[in-house]
């Protein structure tokens, strides 16, 4: 009995050491993949949300203004976008995915923009978005990429010459959505702007005499007297419009990538070549 009792037991020693040398085996072969995983898994969650979906589609899609020359201006003949704005986006979709040509336009307004970005058809906004506390509760912005200021249109040889010739009964031409309507109507008691879908839609009412003056960004009304030169831009600025990246709510890795990617073309000197290509002038001394 004892000898029957032995030989089970001794099997079942052999079994245990079977396992752990198995076990033993099993984490030196599988050590170094284990490790991998976790490095990877690591990566993968700092990559996670926009980035890696922008990486997995291979593509950038970003919202761009289609009626707003220097920043984003359609050519109805060749169908090409281009502008300030959408460059930016090519060095974006350069820095993320390694191709600037690996990027998807899609046309937004002061109007449309926000809502495009929340509800998923465009991964950001580059599109002369000024940064405000307000906007800042329903998106995330990047630093600031272009400095602009509110300012006047108006035809040449208009009695109108700044903000201070501005009345009540002054027909104000703008665009929906933007931050320069509420801007003029607290300036001046009493106005009310008459609102256009696009800039296009405003610019060809001006010059159709349905108004006397076309507000926005000075930047933008630049573009504006270069396509008519017989309107020009009056009176200076009167409100700080800083232009900032929009992404949605949360999407912390997709900002810092867009403010690591200004600063490094800041530090080159490719900022400054771009604005000069579409400004015609140096970028303004930080």
């Amino acid at each position: 009995m004892k000898q029957r009792q032995g030989k089970p037991f001794t099997g079942i020693l052999l079994v245990c050491m079977l396992l752990v040398l198995s076990a033993c085996g099993g984490g030196n072969s599988s050590g170094g993949s284990g490790g991998e995983g976790t490095v990877t898994g690591g990566a993968g969650e700092a990559e996670s949300g926009i980035i890696a979906k922008i990486k997995e589609r291979g593509k950038l899609v970003a919202g761009v203004k289609y009626d707003t020359k220097l920043f984003g201006l359609k050519d109805p003949g060749t169908g090409v976008v281009e502008g300030f704005d959408v460059d930016m986006a090519k060095a974006l979709a350069k820095k993320l995915i390694g191709d600037e040509t690996k990027l998807e336009l899609k046309e937004v307004t002061s109007k449309t923009r926000m809502p495009m970005l929340n509800n998923g058809e465009i991964d950001l906004i580059i599109a002369t978005m000024t940064i405000t506390e307000d906007r800042k509760k329903e998106v995330d912005f990047s630093d600031v990429y272009f400095k602009a200021g509110q300012s006047l249109l108006v035809k040449k040889g208009s009695p109108i010459r700044s903000i201070d010739d501005v009345t009540a009964d002054t027909k104000v031409l703008g665009v929906k959505g933007a931050t320069s309507i509420k801007n003029i109507e607290e300036k001046v008691d009493g106005l009310r702007v008459q609102q256009y879908e696009n800039y296009q839609e405003a610019f060809t009412a001006l010059r159709a005499g349905q108004g006397e003056v076309l507000t926005t960004d000075n930047a933008i009304l630049f573009g504006m007297s270069q396509q008519d030169p017989n309107y020009e831009v009056v009176g200076g600025t009167f409100t700080d419009e800083p232009y900032g990246i929009a992404v949605k709510k949360g999407e912390t890795g997709l900002v810092e990538a867009v403010n690591e990617l200004l600063k490094e073309m800041k530090d080159s000197g490719e900022y400054a070549k771009q604005y000069e290509k579409w400004m015609g002038e140096a970028p303004p001394a930080e």
